[in-house]
């Protein structure tokens, strides 16, 4: 009966997060803002970078057929910077915004918490500028790609930003120690999506591409992002659910003792 309760109340808590429709949100929003941003940061760096399109290579894992249906679909870094303009950059900024606002609007519903104020948008714009400074770290280093302490570098750099992402975007209403199984859980679940998409994702551009052109490819980026919102709600999910397991364990050892 415990074991029932347990799994019921785990159960209305993943429904109540909706956490499809949320990925789906995330998805829509992160391709108006993330792409783009990702295409700017990735070119800034003239002496290695190779563009967007060797980044997202990279983390699909895909083939090398893969690779070019990629390249095909974004500007080169050179193109980025020189029809990147100040307008564009403004409307980033504000989709970015509302990146952080809606990330945000999840881990509260994930710890049953209420909205923040307004005063509190300040925290966005500091999150969008720590994450466009985590994506250029991750751009410049393509060159040690392979490496494996560019491994190493990534998770710890990834546990540490989710980790703090999840404290700031919540005003530091929950503890830092409840926290870190969400951060772990999320660079874990982005770890296992890296090699799911190695194995699908990659296979599957290369043929969108003869069925559908162009437009295939784009809808297997867009499918990689939703997979990204499931990871990234799902694994704050998760820490959430195992610090709950772990308050039950220790007041169920205090009634013991």
């Amino acid at each position: 009966m415990v074991r029932r309760t347990r799994a019921g109340r785990r159960w209305v808590r993943v429904r109540e997060l909706a956490l499809w429709q949320r990925s789906l949100g995330f998805a829509a929003l992160g391709f108006l803002t993330l792409v783009p941003l990702l295409i700017v940061v990735s070119a800034a760096d003239t002496a290695n970078g190779q563009g967007f399109a060797q980044w997202l290579g990279d983390w699909l894992g895909v083939s090398a057929p893969a690779r070019l249906e990629i390249e095909g679909l974004f500007a080169l870094p050179g193109q980025a910077w020189r029809t990147t303009t100040a307008f564009g950059l403004a409307l980033l900024a504000v989709f970015g915004l509302s990146f952080g606002t809606v990330l945000q609007s999840g881990y509260e519903s994930i710890w049953d918490l209420p909205p923040s104020g307004w005063w509190a948008r300040w925290r966005h714009a500091l999150w969008l500028g720590v994450l466009i400074g985590v994506l250029y770290l991750s751009a410049v280093s393509s060159p040690w790609r392979d490496s494996p302490v560019r491994g190493f570098v990534t998770v710890a750099i990834g546990t540490l930003f989710f980790w703090w992402s999840q404290r700031l975007l919540l005003a530091g209403r929950i503890p830092w120690t409840a926290l870190l199984p969400g951060a772990v859980a999320t660079v874990l679940g982005l770890l296992g999506l890296r090699i799911f998409s190695r194995l699908v994702f990659s296979p599957l551009i290369a043929s969108s591409a003869v069925t559908y052109g162009p437009f295939g490819a784009v809808l297997v980026v867009q499918s990689w992002l939703v997979g990204i919102g499931v990871v990234v709600f799902g694994g704050a999910l998760v820490g959430r659910l195992l610090h709950d397991e772990l308050l039950l364990q220790r007041s169920a050892a205090d009634r013991d003792g």
